[in-house]
């Protein structure tokens, strides 16, 4: 704070003895330290105060931070599940519509091996398609011949 030397405080206490006189000069020291000291603490107690305070707030700061980070991970890990259910079910409905597509197309070369590599609802859907065509496959449909389907011409 003040850099005092050793001459600068023997010419101080030379000039108080003199002012203030041998009979008042101890009552003056203990007045002195005492203030000093009061000044001391105080200082001291206004500075703790203050690295307390800092302290508390860099606390807040890093309790905000963990919180924020905290919450940073529960919605990345939410975004990830979300990806993964996303990519299941687009696996799921391309694989029905492959399916749908072959059934569509005639082609069931092997259609256990098929509703085995399909989910529940896939190989449903593949029976559902495999019965109907079967159905249609036997069932003969009465076609009737060119000349009767036309409709008549009303011009001729």
């Amino acid at each position: 704070m003040f850099n005092f030397g050793f001459s600068e405080l023997v010419l101080v206490g030379i000039v108080a003895l003199l002012v203030l006189g041998p009979e008042k000069m101890p009552g003056a020291v203990r007045t002195a330290a005492l203030w000093i000291g009061r000044l001391r603490r105080s200082f001291n107690t206004i500075k703790q105060d203050i690295e307390r305070e800092i302290g508390a707030d860099e606390i807040r700061r890093q309790l905000r931070n963990e919180e924020i980070m905290e919450k940073f991970r529960n919605a990345q890990t939410q975004i990830q599940n979300t990806i993964k259910e996303a990519e299941k079910g687009t696996e799921e409905f391309t694989k029905n519509v492959e399916l749908e597509a072959r059934a569509a197309a005639g082609n069931f070369s092997d259609p256990q091996a098929e509703a085995a590599s399909m989910p529940a609802t896939a190989s449903a859907d593949a029976a559902a398609l495999s019965a109907d065509q079967e159905s249609a496959l036997v069932t003969p449909v009465a076609t009737a011949p060119a000349a009767e389907a036309a409709p008549p011409n009303a011009h001729s």
